[in-house]
Formats: structure tokens, sequence, C-alpha cells
């Protein structure tokens, strides 16, 4: 069975070794799409501070069912247990009519554990974004919507958040089928402001736009504190090698493109490092061809 492989690197991303290997204990699909990692910064239930969780999509080869499950390791990252099942959809194919669901990110808020996906189980809409929460891990609560189409065409997905130090926070997606720009018929990013990060549903649509330029496709978002009073934001998609940042809490005319030396791909994240004023982007190429992980380490632009 496919599973998710866990490679470690003690050099700041410079070099890497495969350390463990996060298999299906439950199902007997294996794990196969949109795995994600995230480190507990507080106890949630039975697991402490700092308990290694992963959420990943369980598919079997026929793709006949998809299952977003939680694992996790308390002994960072060398072993690993199933928690819970989070949610669970049809055929792993990403065409309306379908009822799978996809891209789980996770994150704390207010005690609970957040999990956002994207969600084509509502036949009311050809996929939309939601949420489900948990104080423990182990139970969850009711899909509760973020993002949805005006028309059941319309495909909002693969939702990133990040908290803002004015207290509130930005979630990134993709809009597929969306108000996209002169018809272009991509996927261009959008982004809503809330203040808080259960109350997606009634912000503001925005389009990322950097004089006319559009990022399309699998956004991720995070924040620095470096780069002035407000911070930066940060913003990767698949169209482009290069960064969108903002330096003023998302302001939607204050978006600036910078090249980075990474190069575009498919579902890139990138991550704050120790030090905010670097950060690290991690890709692995782009659909429909043999592809390699690579990464890179960079200093943020002088914003001040």
């Amino acid at each position: 069975m496919v599973e998710f492989p866990i490679y470690r690197s003690t050099d700041k991303g410079a070099t890497w070794t495969p350390f463990s290997k996060v298999t299906d204990q439950v199902n007997g699909w294996g794990l196969r799409y949109q795995p994600f990692l995230y480190v507990l910064p507080q106890s949630i239930g039975q697991f402490p501070k700092g308990t290694i969780l992963l959420a990943g999509n369980s598919i079997p080869t026929d793709l006949s069912q998809t299952k977003i499950d939680l694992y996790a390791s308390k002994d960072a990252g060398r072993s690993w247990s199933f928690v819970s099942s989070i949610a669970h959809g049809g055929r792993a194919l990403p065409n309306n009519g379908e009822t799978p669901v996809w891209e789980p990110f996770l994150m704390v808020y207010n005690n609970q554990l957040i999990c956002y996906y994207s969600d084509q189980r509502d036949t009311a809409y050809g996929q939309k974004l939601v949420h489900q929460t948990s104080s423990d891990a182990l139970s969850w609560g009711p899909a509760v919507n973020d993002v949805v189409g005006k028309k059941y065409a319309e495909r909002p997905g693969m939702a990133t958040v990040a908290r803002l130090p004015n207290g509130n926070w930005i979630m990134t997606f993709e809009y597929g089928g969306g108000p996209n720009p002169a018809n272009s018929g991509f996927f261009p990013i959008y982004y809503r402001i809330a203040s808080n990060p259960l109350a997606f549903a009634s912000a503001t649509d925005q389009i990322l736009s950097v004089n006319g330029k559009v990022p399309t496709s699998s956004p991720y978002v995070t924040w620095s504190p470096s780069g002035g009073p407000s911070g930066t934001i940060i913003a990767t998609a698949a169209s482009d090698g290069g960064i969108f940042i903002n330096t003023r809490l998302g302001d939607a005319k204050s978006w600036v493109y910078y090249e980075t030396p990474q190069p575009a791909a498919y579902s890139r994240q990138v991550m704050v490092m120790d030090n905010p004023d670097y950060i690290y982007i991690m890709s692995a190429g782009n659909l429909n061809r043999d592809n390699w992980v690579t990464d890179t380490v960079m200093k943020l632009p002088n914003l001040q």
C-alpha cells in the first residue's frame, strides 16, 4: 500500500535523510494524497505540546473513496499512531458531481484543533471550503462552511490560514470557476480576512493581484514578524516561482511580487525560520510528470 514517507533534516533543510513512514492503520487502502504536518503549540486532549500531527487522504487503489485521517507522533516523528477520522467522502475525482473530500489544513485556536478542507459532498455546490473542530483530536464537530460559491460550478479549494499581528486571520484559497479575471478559466488566488479563524464565512473575497498579475492554483500563506511594524504576509502559488508579500495586513493594493530561487510547482509550502528574516520554501514539481522535492532558504527582501 502507498504510504507517507517522512524525511528529516538537522541542518535547516540543506540535507535530508529518510526517517519514518506513516502507514494506513485502519482502512487497508494506503495513505495517498495531501499529507499535512503540524506541531501542536499546546496540549490538545491526551496529546502534549510538541506532538506532531499528520492529516492526510486515505484512498484505495481504485480511487473509490476519500477519507481524511489523523495520525500523531509523540516521539518527534519516529513512530505514528492513528488518532481519528475527520471526514469521509466519495470517489477521488476532482469533478463536479463527485463527492470527495480533499486537502486538509490543521491549526489550533482557542484550545481547539481545527481542520479546514475542501468538500464536494454538498449537492448544492461543486466544491466548498469547510472546517471541523475538536477539543481532543478524537471526536469532531460538524462541517461548517467557510467559503461557498455563488454558482454550483464554482470550486473554492485548498485553504491555508495564518494569524496576523492585529488579531485578524487570513485565509488564502484557489477559486476555480469563480469570479476569474477576464474569464481566464484558471484557479486565481483569493483571500479573506476575519476577526477569528472560525468566521471566514462572513468575510469578503479579495483577489490577490500585483499590477494585474494574479497567481493561480494551490496557494499557501504564512506571516513573519520581519518587515516592519505589521510584519509580512507571505503567499505562494503553483503558477509562480516567486512569492507575493504584503506588509500592510493584507491591504488589497499593497501586494508586491519577488522572485525566489525556488521553481514554480504545484502545492508549494512556505514557512518562517527561527530567524524570522528568513523563510523556507518547499515544493515537489508539477503534475503529470516525474518530480523531485526541492527546497530553498532565503532572506526576505528589505521592506522597511
